[in-house]
């Protein structure tokens, strides 16, 4: 373990400023640590796939997810008994809208990977055009190179992959592309590439590179979430939170629900919008307690209102 490494996981979010303390001082002083992650010590492959059954909804998904579980466990005791195996190409296309589970699913794949000792690290590196196209000839396949290297030992994911295709022939992004591709040869098994996007425009990216479609043998789709599961999904947000709904703010997100349903899969994000109303209502709320004349009591905290998500609902 070095300084670097530490530097690298707290910018991913593997550890906190204060964990990334600890480790420094480790480094400093030469002490050997059990694992690379002082989060991770006590987490078990038990506790990922428990968190992967926790999620609401994607039945699918999670069906999936445990048959590729299942198949790399297999693939492992075959090459223990010295039997022909499958090869372990991962690399996966997630299809579905925005806020329908796919960033929280890669996280988890990736920590299920390294506990099964497919990948070492099992880290997530979540980037998108921006982070992968330069602005000259060169630039492109630096800037991916980079991407790349951060995520060797876990996961790249690649938020709105079509973007890379959608400007022709001349755009930078078929840079960007054919570095992925070489990647892809050049570090067999040291990471694995997830492409998410719009279920239609990830087949149009698919077919814009004749050999991408073969190095993704794994797709998985994301369905949009119904009105029971998104409501099911704010009420777990809250209580982690700790705050709960007033029957009034209940029947108010509701319609809210049924409101967004009604749009565009494009415009509506799922649960992400979902997020976005409750942190709005805690916002709203903690602006009508300190308006509030009186004495503020724990009830006061406790409670979102339907006030609170806005009017004219």
């Amino acid at each position: 373990m070095t300084v670097e490494e530490v530097l690298d996981w707290l910018e991913e979010g593997r550890v906190s400023p204060a964990e990334a303390f600890v480790l420094f001082r480790a480094v400093e002083e030469k002490v050997e640590l059990p694992n690379d992650s002082v989060k991770d010590n006590q987490e078990q492959l038990e506790d990922v796939l428990a968190e992967l059954d926790a999620l609401i909804g994607l039945k699918e998904v999670k069906q999936l997810v445990r048959e590729i579980q299942a198949f790399v466990q297999i693939q492992k005791r075959r090459t223990e008994e010295r039997l022909v195996t499958e090869p372990l190409v991962l690399h996966t296309i997630f299809r579905g809208n925005p806020g329908t589970g796919k960033t929280t699913v890669a996280r988890i794949l990736g920590r299920m990977f390294r506990h099964m000792e497919v990948l070492p690290r099992g880290h997530l590196i979540e980037v998108e055009r921006a982070d992968l196209v330069g602005e000259y000839i060169g630039h492109t396949a630096q800037k991916t190179r980079e991407q790349i290297r951060k995520a060797l030992g876990g996961i790249l994911f690649i938020d709105e992959a079509y973007s890379l295709a959608r400007g022709g022939e001349k755009d930078f992004g078929k840079e960007a592309i054919d570095a992925l591709v070489k990647a892809m040869e050049d570090h067999k098994q040291e990471f694995i590439l997830i492409l998410a996007g719009y279920t239609e425009e990830m087949e149009f990216f698919l077919q814009s590179n004749p050999g991408l479609r073969s190095r993704f043998p794994l797709h998985i789709d994301f369905p949009d979430y119904n009105s029971e599961e998104l409501l099911a999904i704010a009420e777990l947000m809250l209580e982690k939170r700790q705050y709960r709904l007033t029957e009034g703010a209940r029947r108010r997100l509701a319609l809210l629900v049924q409101k967004g349903l009604r749009q565009e899969a494009y415009s509506f994000g799922n649960a992400r919008t979902v997020r976005n109303w409750i942190e709005l209502a805690i916002r709203r709320q903690a602006v009508r307690l300190v308006q509030k004349s009186g004495e503020m009591t724990r009830k006061d905290l406790l409670h979102i209102e339907a006030g609170d998500f806005g009017e004219g609902w």
